[in-house]
């Protein structure tokens, strides 16, 4: 049995247009020390299942299993002491605008009656560990959006937990600071052995931290795995579309492709995948070492998840063995898609 264990949940909510069906038949296993991905659209249940996790909402029917506990069954002060084994961070931070960043990571502590010595040096504690050293007097309006956040997971840790969630802990950052955040969420997990369970409609936020994934679609999940695994062959519809976002190049290719055949009507236009690992691999210059191929790269994006490489290349191949050379990469488990021919 894992640290986190769902076994057929379900959980409806009745409303105006009729029932519901916010999770239906969730079974998830998430061992201790996991840094889990939980990726879908809006409207696909990740931010119901998350507060299943923390027991802010019970399921209509199945188990949710913490560390060996059926968290459905607790109530009153047992939930309590539960919940303070669960810190959360949120999309827009929810902290205290009145408060100065210590009162604010020191609030759980107050709640919980901790003396006021021993909660004043929890917190700077935390403001170290969160990178903020010397903020602890600033106001939240004083703050970038990345410290906002940075003093969100100060505050989620205050009462030492096992588990920490995040609900689209990113979304609201630019690029530079969720790198940070993403890069202080990692090194949490590994210092304090944190188990975290990350909710998120950005591919990217998976494949940089998250070592497993579970694909979530209309209240579903429809696939899950290791998360090099699921990028590099993706099953369903939907996980295709979160990988191939995540691949594409920025700019449009549609665009690229038209204009480089426009420049260059004559070769062979093809999309080479790799996919099992080989990305490092430098079958390129082998190519062209041992076949009469020139090979120009139009576009290409290899990425990095969970300390494999995949991706893809466009290339557009030209000479007189452009076949054995598409052979060669075939052998090599570079998979060949043919987008034209000149």
């Amino acid at each position: 049995m894992g640290f986190i264990e769902l076994s057929q949940v379900v959980k409806t909510f009745s409303g105006k247009v009729g029932t519901v069906h916010a999770v239906q038949g969730i079974n998830l296993t998430v061992e201790k020390g996991d840094v889990f991905g939980i990726v879908g659209y809006s409207g696909a249940g990740k931010s119901t299942l998350v507060r299943l996790l923390n027991g802010l909402e019970t399921p209509t029917a199945g188990e949710v299993i913490v560390d060996g506990e059926d968290i459905t069954k607790l109530k009153g002060n047992q939930l309590r002491q539960f919940r303070k084994k669960v810190g959360m961070i949120f999309q827009h931070f929810n902290i205290l605008w009145s408060r100065t960043v210590l009162e604010n990571i020191q609030l759980p502590l107050e709640l919980a009656g901790v003396p006021k010595e021993r909660r004043k040096g929890r917190a700077e504690e935390l403001l170290k560990l969160v990178g903020l050293e010397g903020r602890g007097n600033a106001y939240p309006s004083q703050l970038s959006g990345g410290q906002k956040q940075r003093v969100g997971i100060a505050r989620a840790l205050a009462n030492d937990p096992d588990i920490l969630l995040c609900d689209e802990a990113t979304s609201a950052l630019d690029p530079q600071t969720t790198e940070e955040v993403l890069e202080l969420l990692a090194d949490i997990n590994q210092q304090l052995g944190l188990t975290i369970v990350l909710i998120t409609h950005e591919m990217n936020v998976v494949r940089k931290i998250c070592n497993k994934v579970a694909v979530m679609e209309l209240g579903k999940i429809v696939e899950e795995g290791n998360v090099q695994e699921v990028f590099r062959h993706p099953q369903q519809a939907v996980t295709k579309i979160f990988v191939q976002q995540e691949l594409e190049p920025k700019n449009d290719p549609a665009a690229l492709l038209a204009e480089f055949i426009k420049e260059n009507p004559t070769g062979t236009l093809a999309s080479l995948q790799f996919v099992e690992n080989n990305a490092g691999e430098p079958v390129v210059s082998q190519a062209i070492r041992n076949f009469d191929v020139n090979v120009s790269i139009i576009y290409g994006n290899i990425e990095r998840a969970a300390g494999n490489s995949f991706g893809t290349l466009t290339v557009q191949l030209t000479g007189s063995e452009v076949t054995k050379a598409i052979e060669f990469f075939e052998s090599q488990k570079v998979g060949v898609e043919v987008l034209h021919h000149g």
